[in-house]
């Protein structure tokens, strides 16, 4: 099967699920009302809460949720076969991950837009909130730790992104301006903003930039340091201000940047008779962990991942301002994300094949997808897992006639930008989730955004320097990440669950059974992990992972037990509401 047939079948079904599957889960089951009330409106305050044209949050949310993984993931699973990484992406996208994306944005517009820990005690047990805090608080710590880390050496790989991302944000809080004081229009502004903005693409790859070390702080450690000082100061402007406008510019981004994977797909196999060259599956690469259950953590953010219902019921669903919206902007999000991580796997799988460049010699068809792709230790390298696509990519769009530097130019600041989307927008979650644990506390200081936002900023820049002036520190507990991000992902489908099978005695299996997969799949993951980590007396690794485990069990635990009781919600004791004053 070659890659242009596996794009247009992929391409028609995601269109066609997200028509029939989305639009019945939308109706029949989470029974969308436009009429309802949303807390963009009930809680509008200019800041977090905004009432935006579904539009604009569709491009916040889209850019906030992808970042770099639906682009790591694949790059780094295609060793196991295009095969199992295509299946896991299409079914994963459209009965998992969508129905979790979907399901926490509307539930959270249903409790005032509060965070997935806060409204956890409404649906499952008050305890459970500590619980999920605990497990979120480790996985945005970490991704925003190890995001200004990723970012800088996208910047160090790709010199020539450095000037169009920063000038982004120039642009961004210009159409930001233009928009909210001035009455302009978004859309029209949002399209000079974007040919603007490749114009600055064409600039940089003629004027590539380099980070030096500044006071024996590397280049990493300088990028880093700059990206966490730019994460607080987007996450505490009014969301119109930058994070909106500089979304909705990433969101066209994204169609040029897809649209032109999908000519180059095109283009290349009409013109260089492009194949897939990767292996159709690969159970045993060479020193890879096993297929089952890896493939399922690896694969995240392509087909499902926990850190969507962060943001989903962090920003977004603050945003949304109509419950009619939120299929769209939730479910509409993921097989968009879907289908971009299809095209990934295309561009690693074939894209390579075009041309790759190793020690000065230049390799094609499989001989260069089986030198980049030799072991699992040689594609792990977060240098390795970037290049692979965006050096597939370029070779697909380059046949268009685009210069191979500004195709390369293109795909790195398509890459640069996202990354920079997920850090400032888990920085204002993280916000969000740490106001709400000390309010309930008692803590007033937390209430304070800036307070907070500089406890978030600074708490990440410690975990990111505490094993020097590089800014890595954060790899040292990368390892569990893909664990706990789908971790979260299975407790969220339990909340699902637990509010469906309230609504319903039958139709909560759409998220119970997603929820059971992804326990299972991560649980046996972690385990894995859990022997590895004592086994090469990583104590550390150790020792966090197995909190995250006893973490998990208990959510299970409290989650089944919950769901065992027959009577449904409104019968059952009435819990308190989330206060109003407090959102």
């Amino acid at each position: 099967m070659d890659a242009l047939l596996i794009m247009v079948v992929t391409a028609v079904g995601y269109i066609a699920m997200y028509r029939l599957y989305g639009r019945y889960i939308g109706r029949k089951i989470m029974k969308l009302d436009p009429d309802a009330k949303v807390p963009s409106s009930t809680l509008e305050d200019g800041i977090d809460y905004v009432p935006t044209k579904k539009e604009v949050i569709f491009g916040h949310h889209f850019t906030s949720i992808a970042g770099t993984g639906p682009i790591v993931g694949p790059a780094i699973a295609i060793i196991w076969g295009w095969i199992p990484a295509l299946i896991w992406i299409f079914v994963g996208s459209i009965f998992m991950g969508a129905v979790h994306d979907f399901g926490a944005l509307i539930i959270s517009m249903r409790n005032k837009g509060k965070s997935l820990s806060e409204f956890t005690s409404k649906y499952l047990t008050p305890q459970s909130r500590f619980y999920f805090f605990v497990v979120i608080f480790l996985e945005l710590w970490l991704v925003i730790a190890i995001f200004g880390l990723v970012i800088s050496v996208i910047f160090h790989m790709y010199p020539s992104a450095v000037i169009p991302v920063w000038l982004q944000v120039v642009i961004a809080l210009n159409l930001g301006y233009l928009v909210t004081k001035k009455g302009k229009s978004i859309f029209l502004w949002s399209v000079l903003s974007v040919v603007l903005m490749y114009l600055t693409v064409i600039w940089g790859s003629y004027m590539p930039l380099k980070m030096p070390g500044i006071a024996g702080i590397p280049a990493t450690g300088v990028w880093t340091l700059i990206l966490l000082a730019y994460a607080y100061i987007a996450s505490t402007l009014p969301v119109t201000r930058l994070l909106q406008p500089r979304d909705f510019i990433n969101s066209y981004q994204l169609l040029i940047a897809m649209a032109l994977m999908v000519f180059g797909v095109f283009s290349a196999t009409l013109t260089q008779d492009m194949e897939v060259v990767a292996p159709p599956v690969q159970t045993t690469p060479q020193a890879a962990p096993p297929m089952w259950p890896f493939l399922f953590i690896t694969i995240a953010c392509g087909a499902i991942s926990g850190f969507h219902s962060l943001v989903a019921s962090g920003t977004s669903a603050k945003q949304v301002r109509s419950e009619k919206d939120s299929l769209f902007v939730g479910y509409g999000s993921m097989v968009t994300e879907g289908f971009l991580a299809t095209l990934v796997t295309i561009a690693v799988a074939a894209g390579i094949g075009l041309g790759y460049e190793h020690n000065g010699q230049m390799l094609f068809g499989a001989e260069a997808w089986t030198n980049h792709y030799a072991s699992w230790a040689a594609a792990q390298g977060l240098n390795d897992k970037v290049g692979s696509f965006v050096i597939g990519a370029a070779n697909m769009i380059k046949t268009m006639g685009i210069p191979f530097s500004v195709a390369i130019a293109i795909m790195g600041v398509f890459v640069a930008s996202f990354a920079a989307t997920t850090m400032d927008s888990a920085t204002r979650v993280q916000r969000y989730v740490v106001t709400e644990l000390f309010d309930f506390l008692g803590v007033k200081a937390f209430k304070n955004i800036y307070f907070t936002t500089f406890v978030v900023v600074a708490t990440a820049a410690l975990l990111a320097f505490v094993s020097g002036a590089d800014g890595k520190g954060a790899l040292t507990l990368w390892p569990i990440f893909g664990a706990i991000n789908q971790t979260m992902a299975g407790l969220a489908l339990i909340v699902i669950t637990l509010y469906l099978k309230n609504k319903s005695n039958t139709r909560w299996l759409i998220a119970g059974i997603p929820a059971a997969f992804m326990v299972v799949m991560t649980l046996w993951a972690s385990l894995l992990n859990e022997i590895n980590f004592i086994q090469s007396q990583n104590w550390l690794l150790s020792v966090v992972n197995g909190l995250i485990i006893i973490l998990v069990v208990l959510i299970v635990v409290e989650g089944t037990r919950k769901l065992l009781v027959t009577s449904p919600y409104a019968q059952q004791t009435p819990q308190p509401e989330i206060s109003q004053q407090n959102a």
